[in-house]
């Protein structure tokens, strides 16, 4: 089997896993466990080839690459608690239910699809997948194909691992994605644009598939008067400009109290040289824009403010450098849409209030970040904005936190995964109502009688 399958064949794979998923071969815990080991040892054989891939797709240095591979520990933590996870959970009945019990028990769906972005094209391919194989289900997967030297890794690593009547990895262009969605599936797992995630979402209605959109969004960083400076503007700093700012929680744009606007600008420009020196364009540790395209985009932005840091480009290579932009105003272009590259836009705010007013007036964020050191204005902001996750004190480093599931709300996403809530995703919850036969209370049968209507009046009403 080649790593690109042609569209016809796109029904046949399908139809071969839904094959294989009715005889019930991906249920049992062992099964599961044993193919997540296959997947952890497949990533652990292929570590050096993923990294030298997202470096040819993506410019990453090799640290950064690494990131790609904490895939690894998701999937230890997965084999850790399957077992649990799979438990029926026991629930209390009423008294008018005598004699019986009641349970949840999870149950896999079936057949997921699973579309992957470019910029962490590994993880965020495999991710979901530890989800979707934990719960017991068959997977196809889209990789990106602006990544293709990644989307080439992804399926020769699932080709080893796994039949394709179990999990497959399908390799195309627009057209294949549409010849996916144009099929029913049991989940559809999407992480990307907000765009597409509404052209997934359509495609998905069709069928009524249920879906998981995993979208990004303008992520604001409010930033206070009552910080650590230094530890502040390094967090901001590494936050935007790992991976060439094509991060989808990075902090998208800075809304900082006036007071200090000054201060943290400048101590943002000393982070960007003391992680990228003097000419970042040099550093091994500075990525790249991941096509022409995106450059071009990127690079139509810079005109929407005054450049206080940063600003070269080079078209040849798709730099961009680490960017600041100072006298932004709301109406600007880079304000218009995620930014998803280097380009930092600053604006300000004289007070909290004004702050939360300004967020809350725009689409809700995947992220939102808070520096701020009183407490009380912590709560505010937590209690006052509405966002998939939130950040206080750093950038980026919630994602990393396991129990803490991930995903958007509103603009940003349905849904979210990591830790149980990928296996949850990719399981449907059954109730279930179990009745004895040896006794069998008549109160509820008709001819209807005025000691069973008072019966009734009990249980509705408690009185």
């Amino acid at each position: 089997m080649t790593a690109q399958i042609a569209v016809a064949p796109i029904q046949d794979l399908i139809r071969q896993q839904r094959t294989l998923f009715g005889t019930g071969q991906t249920k049992p815990a062992e099964f599961r466990i044993a193919q997540l080991q296959k997947l952890k040892q497949a990533i652990v054989s292929y570590r050096d080839a993923i990294v030298q891939a997202v470096k040819e797709d993506l410019g990453r240095p090799p640290f950064e690459a690494y990131f790609e591979i904490a895939t690894v520990s998701e999937i230890n933590l997965a084999l850790k608690q399957l077992k649990s996870w799979l438990k029926p959970r026991r629930v209390r009945t009423s008294i008018d239910q005598f004699p019986s019990s009641a349970w949840v028990q999870p149950e896999p769906l079936g057949v997921a699809l699973i579309i992957g972005p470019w910029n962490y094209p590994f993880q965020l391919m495999i991710s979901p997948l530890v989800g979707a194989i934990a719960a017991g289900n068959c997977a196809i997967l889209k990789p990106s194909e602006h990544a293709p030297k990644t989307a080439a890794v992804v399926a020769e690593l699932i080709q080893s691992a796994f039949e394709p009547n179990y999990i497959a990895v399908v390799q195309g262009g627009v057209e294949v994605s549409q010849r996916l969605l144009a099929e029913k599936y049991d989940r559809i797992f999407f992480t990307g644009g907000t765009a597409i995630g509404r052209i997934v979402m359509q495609a998905a209605a069709k069928h009524l598939t249920p879906v998981t959109l995993e979208l990004g969004g303008k992520s604001p960083c409010i930033v206070d008067t009552d910080i650590q400076l230094e530890h502040t503007a390094r967090r901001i700093a590494w936050g935007k400009f790992i991976n060439a700012g094509q991060t989808c929680i990075a902090p998208d744009y800075l809304l900082v109290d006036r007071r200090i606007k000054g201060e943290l600008v400048e101590a943002i420009a000393q982070c960007i040289r003391d992680f990228y020196g003097d000419n970042p364009a040099d550093s091994p540790d500075y990525g790249r824009i991941v096509n022409q395209r995106h450059f071009s985009r990127l690079a139509a932005f810079l005109d929407s403010g005054e450049i206080a840091i940063g600003g070269q480009t080079d078209p040849g290579s798709r730099y961009i450098a680490p960017t600041v932009l100072d006298n932004v105003s709301w109406d600007s272009s880079v304000m218009q849409e995620e930014i998803f590259g280097p380009i930092l836009p600053v604006l300000d705010y004289g007070d909290l209030d004004e702050a939360i007013a300004l967020v809350n007036d725009r689409p809700k964020p995947l992220a939102l970040y808070f520096f701020s050191q009183d407490r009380d204005k912590q709560a505010k902001v937590l209690e006052s904005t509405s966002s998939g996750g939130v950040c206080i004190n750093d950038t980026v480093m919630h994602v990393g936190v396991a129990g803490l599931p991930f995903g958007g709300v509103g603009d940003s996403g349905i849904g979210s995964y990591h830790d149980k809530a990928s296996f949850d995703t990719f399981s449907h919850y059954k109730s279930v109502l179990k009745k004895g036969f040896w006794l069998d209370l008549k109160w509820r049968y008709a001819p209807y009688t005025e000691a069973g209507l008072k019966q009734i009046k009990r249980i509705v009403t408690g009185s």
